[in-house]
């Protein structure tokens, strides 16, 4: 079994977080993982990268061949785009939240963007602020996309609102919580 996916955003939107929830999950489960991370102006609104390789065996290399993903989890919908290459044509899904980060002044007409991401065969997306915000934090967002993802990933449920506990489990049960509930409603936004 081998699993790859890319996770895309802006800095500050917490994609790295959901590569070490997602890897801890897979770790537990008993798989071998391997991630590369690109932080880039990560504070200033730059991309944030990682390619997330999970497997039975030892994965060959920390990054994604293009077009052989499974996954792309987009954090920003424009990002989504970007990476497309990197999504296998055949059976690549794409999760992507639906809230522009305008950190560019040519930002393309954002209905041009999702209709994009619409037109893709396997594409899902979310108002992952808004369903983040029900649960409590909007920062939470990126939990709703691994909630939504989860139908996906080859993790039981359990593995991976395990990792978010022991991934935010430093600052405290209150936000364990707001994190696990933003993955339970991703989850059944996606269903």
């Amino acid at each position: 079994m081998n699993y790859d996916m890319i996770l895309a955003g802006v800095g500050g939107q917490g994609g790295i977080s959901v590569s070490i929830v997602i890897a801890k999950a897979a770790m537990a489960e008993g798989l071998r993982v391997k991630q590369s991370e690109v932080h880039g102006m990560a504070q200033r609104g730059g991309e944030v990268l990682a390619h997330l390789r999970i497997s039975d065996s030892e994965p060959a290399s920390p990054t994604i061949p293009l077009g052989t993903a499974s996954l792309l989890i987009a954090f920003e919908p424009l990002e989504a785009l970007r990476y497309l290459p990197w999504l296998s044509a055949k059976a690549g899904s794409v999760i992507s939240a639906i809230a522009p980060i305008k950190n560019i002044p040519n930002y393309p007409d954002i209905e041009a963007v999702l209709s994009a991401i619409r037109s893709l065969p396997r594409a899902r997306l979310l108002d992952a602020d808004a369903l983040a915000r029900e649960a409590g934090n909007a920062r939470a967002a990126n939990m709703v996309l691994v909630g939504a993802a989860s139908w996906l990933l080859p993790l039981p449920v359990e593995r991976l609102e395990a990792a978010i506990g022991e991934v935010f489990a430093r600052k405290g049960q209150a936000l364990v919580d707001v994190n696990l509930a933003a993955f339970r409603k991703g989850r059944d936004a996606a269903r």
